[in-house]
This record gives structure tokens, sequence and C-alpha cells, in this order.
């Protein structure tokens, strides 16, 4: 059975003015592919070394086969164990929410996210690990101090939003909850867990309601690609994706991003850059994505952006390829995307389709050669697209090129944005 994508306004600040034209991919089904093992070095996410077994089968194995023409399926029905859409929303009153990773550069981020777009927050639990408890924090006015995480912590809070890495969100994801909580989890630790929604909010809301204590926050370059793809998928089938991305250091952490800084500086000034923070030095230079290689020769970033997009987007047989590369940009990740469709797909058509996508803006100027760049998107919200052109190898592809804040649309943006959406009064629910 098809679905219908409805894309016709933009995303503003509360979700609920999507209304009852908002984007009708709901209740993601266990998808028969392999899960991505958590890892504590995932971008969006605290930087680590290691792998920690997660939910899945060898990663190293191929993807399921492809059986042909992709056709988006509506989820089968949810069963009676799943939480009531009253039961899995947010109160709608100002809510006691906690800030897992207060002190990270996502965290930080969302701090300021709420501030901005004034969420209804009555009281704020700012925790960390204890390397980083008992740091000063300001907030709206008001002085806070860093506390340690603890169960005790989670008591009486309405939500958490997580970013402190896989291991941490393993430990206490499941604590929280159990405590009453949401949890809106910024790691890779529950992405792939069958119970557990994955959500972009415009490409997927009604996943959101189905959640169980936790949600999972995607990878931030798959919710920058499905951002794009949705509003197509709407239109022709998808085949086959082939992206290349070009992430920043942000995605490696706010130490990351400090150390490009000052090895830059250092490479200007006639220095030889050692990097302590990244496995090779970042300024002046770029090397491919430093998360573990897998069997099949992929990195785990690249095979997060095939299993995560299949969830997302409810479509189980997707062919995805990705070449993940990092780049010496400070905090917005780009991407190069061809799309094989089942029919060709007139490039006015697609433009005019990712034009009016919510959370999406065109930066196209052919004439003189202007597209979009990260400095278009550093510090805001929408994930620019451009240079959206017929591939000349195939003539039922396209290509186009994005750019998106892998901070604030990439990972705290679209956390506060499945939050709006659980407390919003006129989301529709399930």
């Amino acid at each position: 059975m098809p679905f219908v994508l409805c894309v016709h306004q933009p995303l503003d600040k509360s979700i609920s003015s999507i209304g009852a034209s908002r984007l009708r991919l709901s209740r993601i089904p266990a998808l028969d592919c392999f899960s991505l093992l958590a890892s504590r070095s995932p971008d969006c996410s605290e930087p680590g070394p290691g792998l920690v077994s997660g939910f899945s089968p060898p990663i190293g194995a191929p993807p399921a086969p492809f059986r042909g023409t992709v056709v988006a399926q509506l989820p089968a029905p949810l069963t009676a164990a799943t939480p009531s859409a009253t039961a899995s929303r947010l109160p709608d009153r100002p809510l006691r929410v906690a800030i897992l990773g207060a002190t990270g550069a996502v965290g930080q981020e969302l701090l300021d996210l709420l501030e901005e777009r004034e969420f209804p927050v009555g009281e704020l639990i700012p925790l960390a690990s204890p390397r980083s408890a008992g740091q000063p924090l300001h907030w709206r006015g008001h002085d806070y101090t860093i506390s340690e995480v603890t169960a005790e912590a989670f008591a009486g809070v309405d939500l958490v939003l997580a970013s402190a890495g896989g291991s941490t969100s393993r430990t206490w994801a499941p604590v929280a909850a159990k405590a009453g909580a949401v949890v809106i989890d910024n790691s890779s630790a529950f992405r792939m867990d069958p119970a557990v929604p994955l959500v972009v909010p415009e490409v997927n809301p009604e996943a959101a309601f189905a959640h169980q204590g936790i949600i999972a926050n995607p990878n931030c370059t798959t919710i920058l690609m499905t951002l794009a793809l949705a509003p197509l998928a709407a239109r022709r089938s998808i085949r086959r994706v082939v992206v290349s991305t070009y992430q920043s250091a942000s995605g490696a952490g706010a130490r990351a991003m400090e150390e490009l800084r000052q090895l830059s500086r250092t490479v200007l000034d006639g220095g030889v850059p050692v990097s302590e923070v990244l496995p090779y030095p970042l300024a002046f230079n770029l090397f491919l994505h430093n998360s573990p290689l897998q069997d099949n020769a992929y990195c785990e970033e690249e095979l997060k952006m095939l299993y995560e997009t299949r969830k997302i987007m409810g479509l189980p047989d997707l062919r995805v390829s990705a070449t993940c590369v990092r780049v010496p940009v400070l905090r917005a990740h780009s991407e190069a995307i061809n799309v094989e469709f089942e029919a060709p797909f007139p490039v006015e058509e697609a433009r005019a389709l990712l034009a009016a996508a919510p959370g999406v803006e065109l930066i196209e100027d052919f004439g003189s050669n202007r597209f979009p760049m990260p400095t278009d998107v550093t510090g805001r919200d929408p994930v620019a697209i451009g240079r959206i052109r017929q591939d000349l190898s195939h003539p039922q592809a396209l290509e186009f090129w994005l750019c998106g804040d892998q901070i604030r649309k990439g990972a705290a943006l679209n956390a506060i944005q499945i939050a709006e959406l659980l407390q919003s009064p006129t989301s529709g629910g399930r």
C-alpha cells in the first residue's frame, strides 16, 4: 500500500503548524537489514575510540538483497502493547527538562535552542559525567551547577535530552525512561533497535508517538539527506542513492573543533600540526571518516546512512552507498547526492518539491555558479539545497548538493523539534 507525503509549508517554530498536511511516514516496522554496532565515536555525539556491542548481527555482512523497485509501504498496525498517543505525549505545561551532556557542543546548542525557541522549561537539570560535574552554567538569567548523572537525578523529570555518547545513553536512558521521563537520545545506542522510533519530524513524525520511553535522534548526515529525499520519494519511488559527505569537525565534538582552530594557527605559523583528538591533523587537510572500518570495507558512518535511511523512510530494500569524508570546516556538513528513481524525474518538478519542503531552502544561481556553502547554514536551521540537475549518465537519476548545520538540524534542533511534536496539542498523535 503506497504512502502519500504532503509537503506544503515550511517547518516553523512549532511542528504543529504542519497540521493536517504534515508528512505521514509512520510507525516504522522492524527492518530486514543488519543493525549498526553502537559506538562512542559517531558524528553528532561525544568522541571516543571504541566499539561496544549493540543490537546487531555483524555489521560487515552485506545488506539485504535488492528485490526489485523500492515502493514505500505503510507499516503494519501497532500492537496493543504500544503506548497510546496520550501516554506517549509530553504534558502540556512547563516541563522539568534534564540535559545529559550539558557541557558538550550539542548540549550547549540544546540549551541555546531551548531559549531561542521558547521551549516551556519549568525547571532545568543540567547533567554530565563526573569529570564535568560541578561546572557552572548560566542559562536564561539563572546560574546553575552541573550535576553528576545519577538515578536520583531523573526523579520527576519529564524530558531528557541526551547527548553524552552511546555508552552513557545505554546506561542512563533506560533508567530515565523507567522513572517516567521521555528520553530523546542523540547517540547511536538505540537507533537500530526495532522498539525505538528513529525520527526526523519533517519526514516520519508519527513514528515518535510509538515510543516506549526512548526516541532516537538519527545521525547528522542521515537527517540532512532524508530531509531532501522524502519529498522526492513522495512523487517517484527511489531505486538507489549514492552520497558523498563532507563532514565538519563538529561531528567529532567540541574538542575536535578547538583542535581544528589551534592546528590551523600552527600551520599558518609554519609549525607541524600534531593531532590529539582526531586520528590525523584536519587543518588544511581532509581524510576519510575515522569511524571503524567493517569487513565489507565501509566504515560505520557510511553504514549508518544506509540503515538509518531505510528505517526512517520505511524502505527496507533501499540501496544506499555512502562515502564519508572529514573536512576542515568547523560545524556544517555538506553532501553530494545522486538519486536514481523508477522513472525519469523532471528537474523542475523536483526543484518545486524541494522548494516547498519543510526545513529546506534553495540556494541556486546558475548564472553566477552560486550554490549552498557551509557558511550559508552555520548557526541556522534550514538545510540548503542547490545545483539540482539531471544525471547525464542515467535518464532516471538526479543529482544535487546540500549543506546543513551539523550541530543544529543535524543534532540539537532535530531533538527539540521531536519534543515540540510530542507536546503539541494539535499534532494529531496516531
